[in-house]
């Protein structure tokens, strides 16, 4: 695995402090009125993500995801003015305003989407994977999906395939305990989702989901036995939420001091930690980070607040693509 060096916990403070802060606006605008439809916050969960970028190759490597999705698409690269412009329904939105909260995609950076469909993204995963493998590219599909979505019938269907044709895919489950409000042990006669691998012998396990190191890890081994031709990988990121399932979660199935205690080991805490313990940086330095971050995520508002909405037009104008259909040519 490539080394986590002082340069790599820098950039992990500051792009899960970006995450973080940029979902917190999103928070504010979703109040506004701004942000319309649902909203899906990612809050407290950014150290899978962390830690599978530094496993990644970016150049090949895809991912897909549910509706949680607006920090993922930054992490691969896409302009997070971009991404906030289509959670803001205008035209410079990531899918010209038409995908919104749970839908942000981008070919360009080989990221899938968000799916609004529970579950639904898990054998769109496998198959892109199976794209991977039948050209040859070299590529790995990380495919992930919540602790709700562990009990669709389709993961089922995609990780038989998965293994018997050995595609190129990482299945990561973000178990952050309570799907859309129903705890894990509500809705299983087991607790560790990990262990459904083991019915179709395929690697498995569980993976401190609040540590970037641990992520990088484990990812770094499921993507490398993909590479080899060698199958799909199960892993169980055990992480936690710090908002409700969506903002309309009014998050009566938890207390507040339980909240309170999964924030004591934040993921966003622990590698300053270490910044400052090792060294990494000064107080002053750190500072100079957090203001970055702030700037970025206000020019990221002034730019979405800023643009236009998309013309009627354009509903029309993404329907018909054939070349026979005389009324409403495809023109996006």
């Amino acid at each position: 695995m490539k080394e986590v060096t002082k340069e790599v916990y820098l950039k992990w403070y500051e792009d899960m402090l970006l995450w973080r802060k940029f979902e917190d606006k999103l928070a504010a605008l979703y109040i506004q009125q701004k942000v319309r439809g649902f909203l899906h916050l990612y809050n407290g969960q950014e150290a899978v993500l962390a830690g599978a970028l530094h496993a990644m190759d970016l150049t090949k490597d895809k991912m897909i995801t549910a509706y949680r999705n607006h920090v993922q698409p930054i992490g691969m690269g896409v302009d997070p003015r971009n991404v906030m412009a289509e959670l803001l329904g205008k035209v410079t939105g990531t899918s010209k305003g038409m995908g919104g909260s749970m839908h942000i995609f981008s070919k360009e950076h080989r990221f899938y989407g968000g799916h609004g469909i529970v579950g639904g993204q898990i054998p769109v995963g496998a198959g892109l994977a199976f794209a991977d493998k039948y050209f040859n590219t070299g590529g790995v599909t990380m495919t992930y999906f919540g602790d709700g979505a562990a009990r669709q019938g389709s993961l089922h269907e995609a990780f038989n395939m998965a293994m018997l044709w050995k595609l190129p895919v990482v299945f990561i489950v973000e178990n952050n305990g309570y799907a859309m409000g129903t705890s894990v042990e509500r809705t299983a006669n087991h607790t560790d989702i990990w262990k459904l691998g083991l019915g179709y012998e395929m690697p498995c396990g569980p993976v401190d989901g609040m540590n970037p190191v641990k992520v990088a890890e484990a990812m770094h081994e499921a993507i490398e036995r993909a590479r080899r031709g060698d199958g799909p990988t199960f892993l169980e990121m055990k992480t936690y939420r710090y908002r409700g399932h969506s903002m309309s979660d009014a998050q009566l199935y938890r207390s507040k001091e339980e909240v309170e205690e999964y924030k004591k080991i934040d993921p966003i805490t622990q590698v300053l930690d270490v910044i400052l313990d090792q060294k990494y940086a000064t107080e002053e330095e750190i500072e100079v980070i957090d203001q970055r971050v702030k700037d970025l995520v206000e020019e990221c508002q002034k730019f979405a607040e800023e643009s236009p909405y998309p013309d009627l037009q354009q509903l029309y104008d993404v329907v018909y693509a054939q070349e026979d259909y005389p009324f409403t040519p495809h023109k996006l």
